[in-house]
């Protein structure tokens, strides 16, 4: 079968898309994976066959853009990066089309796999790598300090995501959404972060159902896999593993790939180092955010596999991205999240919630508060404790496996009955 695979975002949206797709080579299908030209080596080192369908260029613009760290800007920005990849991906995929043998994969926001199926009636997937794409007037996802609202009445819940979609993603989304669809023939939809996004052939939430149990108004059908984590296989680069070997297991510190404009972030981290008397690794593509002189036993480096890094730190800093937040429960290493936007707020609170975090706020993250919480985090033995469990359970998982094994069941299924 030839899948066509669609996705839109940061390293840590393209990687588990990459992941899927070279298992789903080895069991004998055909993937072709459509992503922005920043993740062809990615691709290509897997062996997986790749289709650029926006340049590196283009994509490192937006991330050196302040706007990428604002929650409002940045989903200007976001949704200016949906409607772009939906026309070229969807010109780029009909190419590839085969009919009779095709099946289309998209992540939350990669929207041609989804106008695609419509136009061709061919099946479809969604995979949502986060649970705060998940609505709920039970316990709603947290999207900023407010956290998941438990106390609220279900009617406050209902009638925020109703103005949050009439005064902010609708303009945003579905205005230009349904200018698109009316150029190809299409009906208009609305409210598309509320129903419509879930509304594929096969929906897959890409965790674990103990990180976000399953709420009562949740998608019919929806699956939950397991995180997309391949197994821990990489190496450090040498002066990381000489680094580490020179002193006292180090903090290590991201502000993620889906920006380069965290100058404060990562002042205030290498700051915190030489308040709390720790070793620090500061990990960055984007070096002009780092301070001109770092301490004495702080070090930047551009890049360091997670899965090799992070069993071997005190501490891990980072923004509350699924993929890093992930990557930190397999470690097993105490967490400090710093969330910023999107589904950040979210995965910061669920790790809170498990023993394994704390939160600082990006108005409260600085050098003291910073080195206060890690004092707080490293001596804990009970955050030690739960890091630990954390660990053993996450390698009970094989989120890559269960999405693939979803996948090929169920739109399988829908195809052979769209064949009848």
């Amino acid at each position: 079968m030839k899948i066509l695979l669609n996705t839109v975002g940061s390293h840590g949206d393209a990687l588990p898309f990459i992941a899927i797709a070279q298992e789903l080579q080895r069991r004998g299908h055909e993937p072709l994976l459509f992503a922005n030209g920043s993740f062809a080596a990615l691709a290509t080192a897997a062996g997986v066959p790749f289709v650029e369908t926006s340049s590196a260029e283009q994509q490192a613009a937006a991330l050196r853009d302040p706007a990428a760290i604002d929650m409002r800007k940045g989903l200007a920005l976001l949704a200016d990066a949906v409607m772009l990849n939906l026309r070229q991906s969807l010109e780029l995929m009909e190419q590839a089309h085969e009919p009779g043998r095709t099946l289309v994969v998209g992540s939350s926001v990669a929207w041609a796999t989804r106008v695609f199926a419509e136009r061709h009636r061919v099946p479809v997937a969604t995979l949502h790598l986060a649970p705060a794409l998940f609505r709920s007037e039970y316990r709603a996802p947290s999207v900023g300090p407010l956290g998941h609202l438990e106390r609220a009445p279900r009617f406050i819940k209902r009638y925020l995501w109703s103005m949050m979609d009439r005064r902010f993603l609708d303009p945003l989304f579905a205005v230009p959404f349904n200018r698109i669809r009316a150029e190809l023939g299409l009906p208009p939809v609305a409210r598309v972060y509320h129903d419509w996004l879930h509304q594929a052939d096969l929906t897959l939430g890409l965790f674990p159902e103990w990180f976000a149990p399953k709420q009562p108004d949740w998608p019919q059908g929806l699956q939950l896999t397991g995180f997309p984590l391949q197994p821990a296989s990489s190496t450090l680069p040498a002066e990381v593993e000489a680094f580490l070997s020179q002193g006292d297991a180090p903090v290590a510190f991201t502000a993620g790939t889906a920006n380069a404009a965290s100058h404060a972030f990562f002042a205030a981290s290498a700051e915190a180092c030489r308040l709390s008397g720790r070793r620090g690794l500061l990990i960055t593509h984007s070096p002009e955010q780092l301070p001109p002189v770092l301490p004495q036993g702080v070090m930047h480096v551009g890049y360091a596999p997670f899965d090799a890094l992070l069993p071997r730190v005190s501490a891990f800093v980072h923004h509350g991205g699924i993929g890093t937040t992930a990557q930190a429960l397999r470690a097993g290493v105490p967490q400090l999240v710093k969330p910023m936007g999107a589904d950040q707020f979210d995965n910061a609170s669920r790790t809170v919630q498990l023993g394994v975090a704390k939160q600082l706020l990006p108005r409260r993250y600085n050098a003291r508060t910073a080195a206060h919480a890690l004092d707080l985090l490293v001596s804990d033995p009970v955050v030690r404790e739960r890091c630990e469990a954390m660990r053993h359970q996450m390698a009970k998982q094989n989120g890559v496996s269960a999405a693939c094994d979803a996948i090929l069941d169920q739109l399988a299924l829908a195809h052979s009955a769209g064949a009848r």
